[in-house]
């Protein structure tokens, strides 16, 4: 992979006070690339939802909302690709276990991981050393 052409990094703490600052970078970023053709409203709309929804998982259920936590969020813009990554300090989860949402009985909670799914082009969940990284990828045309 080459270099990338922009790098964001933010650390934050485990309060949800934060969001619409995580959003709100996805959402810049959306609207000042360069060479990307497509529909940069929607874009922007998708990598806020997908940031804030990626970041309150990690708040709520990665760190079990523990104030003395932190999140980090890595985002890197590549010429064609968009790569996001969210690192947490919980117990970690099985992505391959997550269930669709009920779509007859909808829940207020519950939608994240199928949004972020249905909007982007890859999602990985992986246990390191020392957190767990969920990453995130939208390829740009």
């Amino acid at each position: 992979m080459c270099t990338s052409v922009i790098q964001v990094d933010v650390i934050i703490p485990t309060h949800t006070k934060y969001l619409d600052l995580i959003g709100s970078i996805g959402e810049r970023i959306a609207k000042e690339l360069d060479n990307f053709t497509g529909d940069r409203e929607a874009l922007a709309y998708q990598l806020n939802l997908v940031l804030t929804e990626a970041t309150v998982n990690a708040i709520k259920h990665g760190n079990d909302s523990n104030p003395q936590d932190t999140v980090r969020i890595s985002i890197h813009l590549y010429d064609k690709e968009l790569n996001i990554k969210v690192y947490d300090h919980g117990q970690g989860f099985d992505l391959a276990n997550v269930p669709l949402p009920d779509f007859e009985n909808p829940k207020e909670s519950g939608m994240g991981i199928y949004l972020i799914r249905s909007l982007m082009d890859s999602v990985t969940y992986t246990k390191q050393e020392a957190c767990n990284v969920l990453e995130i990828v939208k390829y740009l045309n």
